[in-house]
């Protein structure tokens, strides 16, 4: 009887408060607040947990560039963590498994403070939303409202301006309350399995969906479906060990991509991409294969290594903790080594791919890519094609053409192991502007 006294109580004191703009949001949040004070005096049994996704049907921003309000409309509650980072400045909001059915147009939405915003899959049963801001904000509130009658499930985030050495102390605060990801334990091959392991890295993928080259295909999606043709094809051979960073559509990190391929002891690390040029320029087509230089090969290099190295940011990581390969002489002589042998790997996939695939003007690159930065492993990034060129992309859409493509990355691998035994690897030359 006290608990029902309680409510009731509490849902008149909340309808008295009706004549406000946001009456009906009071209303909800005062119900849920009855009814989390009135828990303890009346136990009752936990509902069965919900273990299928939750929808996002809805987003919307309202408010100025002193204070903006993004709400999120869901099908049912849930628990999410809100934390800003800074280099640019973002807000991340970390959600559990939520599917994202919102209207095309709601990715294109900015107010006040937000910029921009994107969504998508973080990680294997995690969401993540993440907003770029226009200056250092600070999360107000962050909470989340049931369902009541035929309204949605809602969650509210508040931001406000502030300055910028208060935003870094908040983010900083965050930092050390989130837990360190677990590193990547070292795989080691079964005992007398002497076969080559060969790491496909399918880029991008979940919240960063990568190029679109204006299309209505995404470039997470092709090179995925790419690199599963030549993974299929090299374990049909029963020649190699293949260990792929991503089999679906979740983002892996680009440390954590380089992490893997060590963990692995790989002998051969290639990474998928497919590029895109600006809206009306369908003139450039055709594959590309880099490798990894400080100094790029030239200024299409440079700006591709650029853009794909700003996978990180997109998905909202934190790059704090992220640092290079500790300096040494061994280190340096391993990466003179490296290097030969990435050269080589990309002058066989090059020479295997001739005549089926066709190539761009200058089809051997080089530029200073994040995921190629392992100085044990052989790494090259393989450009499929360009996703704004209609040529290009009939044949990456095409069961066909991605099964051509497949098979001439096996052959240009098979060669570079084949050369790579036979000790040829000193003769193969860097890139135009890889160092020597």
């Amino acid at each position: 009887m006290g608990h029902a006294l309680a409510v009731v109580s509490a849902l008149a004191l909340a309808l008295a408060c009706a004549g406000s703009a946001m009456a009906g949001e009071g209303v909800r949040a005062a119900v849920m607040s009855a009814e989390v004070k009135s828990a303890g005096t009346m136990p009752a049994e936990a509902p069965p947990a919900d273990t299928r996704s939750a929808v996002a049907t809805d987003a919307r921003l309202a408010g100025d560039a002193q204070r903006t309000r993004l709400v999120l409309d869901l099908d049912r509650s849930v628990e999410f963590h809100a934390f800003t980072l800074a280099e640019p400045y973002r807000v991340i909001l970390d959600l559990p498994d939520v599917a994202f059915a919102l209207k095309p147009e709601s990715n294109q939405l900015k107010r006040g403070l937000v910029s921009a915003y994107r969504f998508g899959v973080f990680a294997p049963g995690k969401a993540r939303m993440v907003l770029e801001v226009t200056a250092p904000v600070a999360i107000d509130k962050a909470f989340v409202l049931d369902p009541v009658d035929d309204q949605p499930a809602r969650l509210v985030v508040d931001l406000v301006k502030t300055d910028p050495d208060t935003f870094a102390r908040t983010a900083a605060k965050a930092a050390a309350q989130r837990t360190a990801p677990p590193a990547t334990p070292i795989v080691p091959p079964e005992i007398g399995d002497a076969r080559p392991v060969v790491v496909l890295d399918p880029g991008h993928g979940g919240i960063d969906s990568g190029t679109s080259g204006y299309s209505a295909f995404v470039e997470k999606t092709l090179v995925l479906e790419t690199a599963l043709a030549v993974r299929d094809l090299l374990e049909r051979s029963g020649a190699y060990r293949v260990v792929m960073t991503r089999s679906t559509d979740t983002f892996v990190p680009l440390g954590e991509r380089v992490r893997i391929a060590r963990a692995h002891r790989a002998d051969l690390f290639l990474s998928f991409h497919a590029d895109a040029l600006a809206r009306g320029d369908g003139q450039a087509r055709g594959a590309s294969v880099y490798t990894r230089s400080e100094t790029a090969s030239d200024a299409d290099a440079a700006h591709l290594a650029e853009k794909e190295n700003k996978a990180d940011l997109i998905a909202g990581v934190d790059l704090s903790d992220e640092s290079d390969e500790v300096a040494g002489i061994l280190v340096d002589l391993a990466q003179r080594e490296t290097r030969n042998f990435s050269a080589l790997l990309a002058r066989s996939l090059v020479g295997s791919m001739k005549g089926t695939v066709r190539f761009h003007r200058a089809p051997l690159k080089s530029a200073g890519f994040r995921v190629l930065r392992a100085h044990d492993v052989p790494s090259v990034l393989l450009e499929v094609g360009y996703m704004s060129s209609k040529e290009d992309l009939k044949l990456l859409t095409s069961p066909e053409g991605r099964t051509r493509i497949a098979e001439k990355v096996v052959e240009g691998i098979d060669q570079f192991f084949a050369q790579k035994a036979a000790g040829l690897h000193a003769a193969a030359d860097p890139p135009a502007g890889a160092p020597r």
